[in-house]
């Protein structure tokens, strides 16, 4: 069907009536940009000229491309195998599967059968004779060890192990030199420095994700001695197979050792710094174990209001919370309530300063702390034994009784004989037991929880609740109350914890 004249000069006038509206509409809104005169070059015509084409993107982000590049034929995964032979008929149990198979059917005298469990995480080579990098959780307790190198798989043999700082070293036998990454200087790190992390998460081989360092100095509680964890903490993304991967600055030097993440966090990691690891490595290598230096002895941090109580004009040093009876400290005379400022005339500023030196130290060597004991400065020479880390406290129930130190918040009993022999503690133990400690109380966030026993205050013996009250009274408005706690676990006394809880007087 052909349109007539008629209509299509109707159409026509719609169509230029729009485009003319158009153009209004947007001059109105100010949506056309300011027109340029010279015509725009077409694509390609900058090369056709012999000129580099412009960027896509503009600006000063960074590309980690050639970092990566870099530092991915170092990074190796990690496959551990744990085989256990099954124990059959122990204990009298059923097999499970005789309820589907008639166990009188199988084969009579047939071996136990074997057990494969298996694991893995991520490393790197650290020398070019195939030393390797990884996590000591990757490969505890496994049969065998291999490491795979982009196509190759090598049998690994397990060097050395340190469960305290997780790390392990492997050796594979490649002959031939390898690629290796350089190690650099974690103290020289700054939060909010770009680092990349390298490694096999679910088996996806050679992610690198990209990050900063979001924080130092961080302990999460993952191993059995805290004393030694000093994580990195990254937002660079680590994940399960991550663990043993090495985490690097923008010079392609190891700074971190991936070992762990937050489940319960986006983009939360931690790694072990490198400088662990570099004063480990020569005695994992040689020995395959680490002896570190030990003066038995736990210690706290001493912020503004502790310093003051403990007569320091300024937050610094390592309180001694509790002394192990036997140790290098008690027979060189350190006791409890001690605040130790120097060692071998190195300044403490915080207890992780005191640990790296003394551990660094090894067995056998002898220091000399500088310690302040009620106001006055002392020096003790100690002759360090060897590390063995020690965990493992809880709290008993108790009966009940009032406090009449309202501001305390605080419930708590004499010693009773029931009591004594309920909780397991020797006779020479005195002290005030706790019942229970109010939300509002100062004590809560000290730490102190019912259960425990409060043995001293401000350095004085308390045997019962009238001599606790008594010098808790002398104590002028505005100074500062030192409780000294024990806590006990009844089903191990031995493994008792002491602290000290610092309150103000109101």
């Amino acid at each position: 069907m052909t349109s007539t004249p008629g209509r299509r000069a109707t159409t026509l006038s719609l169509l230029f009536g729009a485009v003319v509206f158009g153009m209004v509409l947007a001059g109105g809104l100010d949506l056309t940009p300011a027109g340029h005169a010279g015509a725009q070059p077409a694509p390609g015509a900058t090369a056709a000229s012999g000129e580099a084409p412009a960027p896509l993107v503009t600006g000063s982000l960074p590309s980690f491309a050639d970092l990566a590049e870099q530092v991915v034929p170092a990074v190796v995964s990690i496959e551990a195998q744990t085989i256990e032979r099954a124990r059959p008929g122990r204990g009298g149990q059923q097999n499970p599967f005789d309820f589907f198979f008639n166990p009188q059917r199988r084969p009579q005298g047939r071996e136990p059968r074997e057990f494969r469990q298996d694991s893995g995480g991520s490393g790197f080579v650290v020398s070019a004779d195939g030393f390797v990098i990884t996590n000591n959780h990757v490969i505890e307790g496994a049969t065998t060890v291999r490491v795979r190198l982009d196509d190759r798989l090598y049998d690994a043999t397990v060097k050395g192990v340190d469960p305290a700082t997780d790390l392990a070293l492997l050796k594979i036998e490649a002959g031939d030199r390898l690629a290796f990454l350089p190690l650099g200087d974690s103290d020289r790190l700054r939060v909010g420095d770009f680092v990349m992390a390298i490694g096999n998460p679910l088996l996806l081989n050679h992610t690198v994700t990209v990050g900063v360092v979001s924080a130092k100095g961080r302990s999460i509680g993952l191993s059995q001695d805290a004393s030694f964890e000093n994580f990195i903490q990254t937002d660079a993304a680590i994940n399960r197979g991550n663990s043993g991967g090495p985490l690097v600055n923008l010079r392609g030097e190891v700074v971190g050792i991936a070992t762990a993440m937050n489940w319960g966090a986006e983009n939360i990691g931690f790694a072990v710094p490198v400088n662990t690891l570099k004063t480990v490595l020569p005695q994992l290598r040689d020995k395959g174990r680490v002896s570190r230096g030990y003066l038995g002895i736990n210690i706290g941090n001493l912020d503004h209001d502790r310093a003051r109580a403990f007569g320091l004009e300024r937050a610094g040093g390592a309180l001694v919370s509790s002394v192990v009876p036997g140790a290098p400290a008690e027979k060189a005379g350190i006791r409890h309530g001690d605040v130790i400022l120097k060692v071998d005339g190195r300044e403490i500023r915080e207890t992780r300063d005191l640990i790296d030196y003394v551990s660094a130290q090894g067995p056998g060597a002898k220091v000399t702390l500088e310690v302040l004991r009620e106001g006055k400065r002392i020096n003790r020479e100690v002759s360090l034994g060897e590390r063995d880390p020690s965990t493992g406290t809880d709290s008993p129930e108790a009966e009940s009784r009032e406090t009449g130190l309202e501001w305390l918040g605080l419930e708590y009993v004499d010693l009773t004989g029931s009591l004594r022999q309920e909780l397991r503690l020797p006779a020479e133990v005195e002290g005030v037991l706790v019942r229970d400690v109010a939300a509002s109380s100062p004590l809560y966030d000290e730490g102190v929880a019912p259960g425990d026993l409060v043995t001293e205050v401000n350095g004085r013996a308390v045997r019962s609740s009238s001599e606790f009250e008594a010098v808790l009274g002398e104590i002028p408005s505005g100074g500062f109350a030192r409780l000294y706690v024990r806590r006990t676990n009844p089903r191990n006394p031995d493994r008792s914890v002491q602290f000290f809880a610092i309150v103000r007087v109101p």
